[in-house]
């Protein structure tokens, strides 16, 4: 009876140890399955953030370039707005600097206008100064021997004769011009007369011309008899 037990009680001991062995195969099956199972779950799983990580850093590069492109964009927008302006702010000075130079062009050409009919008048005058003298020409030459003449530089050049009794035709002369102030201005006397310069502001202020005139040549007959 006792063997037939350990018998029996030794075979239900080697029963659950191949049956322990057996479910301690069947387990380590698994847990390697699981394991491997794992690790390809961590490698795709690797995998996709590694592609996922490339692609956000490939949109960050994207990114950053857009930005870089903005950043010029308005770089350049600001540069051709400053240009502008500048371009804008020349344009209005060469405007005023326009409008100054008409209207400097339009004082000059009212002053040239007034000039021009100043010397207009002043010509008329002066014509009508020596039509008046030209016209007394014959009268001087028939009562006084004096002969005028129109010399360079719009001069008028007075020349008596019979001063001289033994050399009644040697000449006395002297030159007359309108200076710039209109007024009588007497040159090249020959002889020369030392009086003529008071004879000049004489008639200067007088007007009287054919007085100055017969002055003159009361001096170069005095010349003559001296």
């Amino acid at each position: 009876m006792i063997e037939d037990e350990l018998a029996l009680f030794d075979k239900s001991i080697n029963e659950f140890w191949n049956k322990f062995k057996s479910t301690l195969s069947d387990t380590s099956c698994q847990m390697m399955g699981l394991r491997d199972t794992y690790k390809d779950s961590i490698k795709a799983l690797t995998e996709k953030l590694s592609v996922k990580l490339k692609e956000e850093e490939r949109m960050v590069e994207m990114f950053l370039e857009y930005q870089n492109q903005i950043c010029r964009r308005n770089k350049l927008i600001q540069e051709k707005k400053d240009n502008l302006l500048r371009l804008i702010a020349e344009i209005k000075d060469k405007n005023e600097k326009l409008e100054v130079l008409t209207a400097n062009i339009q004082d000059l050409k009212e002053e040239y206008a007034r000039k021009k009919e100043t010397i207009s008048a002043a010509n008329k005058a002066n014509e009508e100064k020596l039509k008046r003298l030209q016209t007394s020409a014959d009268l001087y030459k028939d009562r006084l021997g004096l002969e005028i003449r129109k010399i360079y530089g719009d001069k008028l050049q007075f020349i008596f004769t019979n001063i001289d009794p033994k050399h009644p035709e040697n000449p006395f002369m002297f030159s007359l011009h309108l200076n710039e102030a209109r007024e009588y201005e007497v040159s090249d006397s020959a002889p020369h007369l030392e009086c003529l310069a008071e004879f000049q502001e004489k008639v200067r202020k007088t007007n009287n011309f054919s007085a100055f005139l017969a002055n003159v040549r009361k001096a170069f007959t005095a010349m003559v008899y001296n």
